[in-house]
């Protein structure tokens, strides 16, 4: 199941996966519409009766495109503030409201998985290093922020699920060439999937609770 607000995009997306040779299914799901998500809660009860894995990767950064120029508004200090609750609305609040939503489903699954798209961006170790590897990033009091949050919420489902066999873990996907960075991306979306895609594939004696990328854990 694709999940998107836009029906046309998500038909897009999935028209993609069968072109791959996958099997995909697009549903109307707006993460701050609680309607649609039972909705697709409902889609998939209904045509499987369970959830295997549960991708969230719905978000936004606030400022359209993740640039200097673009990104002036997120500066701590001038930041406006309905646009901080927006970023969080999405990149936050959303992955409550679908995982909480898709829970029942994915507890009656044998193997039952949870991917929370993140990003080192989140990372408060990476972004209070000087110098370090994420200069050029605008700073930001709301893409950033939102997706440290992201992480603390990750481990907080892991401990509460980690007894139901349900591993829960952030995946940062790095620097993958998108419409939020105008293309500049060094990564094609086949490489920043990989880390999903192994998270979402877990033995039973996989990690949970932790926060990984390409080349292995990411600092919190």
């Amino acid at each position: 199941m694709i999940g998107a607000r836009d029906p046309r995009r998500g038909e897009e997306a999935t028209a993609a996966v069968r072109a791959a040779g996958g099997d995909a299914h697009a549903v109307i799901l707006d993460v701050t519409d609680p309607a649609t998500v039972q909705e697709a809660a409902r889609w998939v009860e209904e045509r499987f009766g369970h959830l295997d894995v549960l991708v969230n990767n719905a978000g936004i950064t606030g400022s359209g495109q993740v640039s200097p120029e673009d990104a002036r508004d997120q500066i701590p200090s001038s930041v406006d503030l309905d646009m901080v609750r927006a970023v969080f609305e999405i990149n936050v609040f959303g992955v409550i409201a679908v995982t909480n939503a898709m829970l029942p489903l994915l507890r009656r699954s044998p193997a039952p998985r949870i991917v929370n798209v993140s990003s080192a961006a989140g990372s408060l170790t990476i972004n209070s290093i000087p110098d370090g590897p994420l200069v050029g990033l605008p700073t930001s009091a709301a893409y950033s922020p939102s997706k440290t949050a992201l992480n603390a919420l990750t481990v907080q489902y892991a401990n509460e699920l980690r007894k139901g066999g349900i591993l829960v873990n952030a995946a940062d996907p790095g620097f993958v060439d998108t419409d939020i960075n105008n293309h500049t991306g060094y990564l094609t979306t086949g490489q920043g999937a990989a880390v999903v895609v192994r998270l979402a594939t877990l033995g039973a004696d996989g990690p949970t609770g932790g926060f990984f990328g390409e080349n292995g854990p990411v600092p919190w």
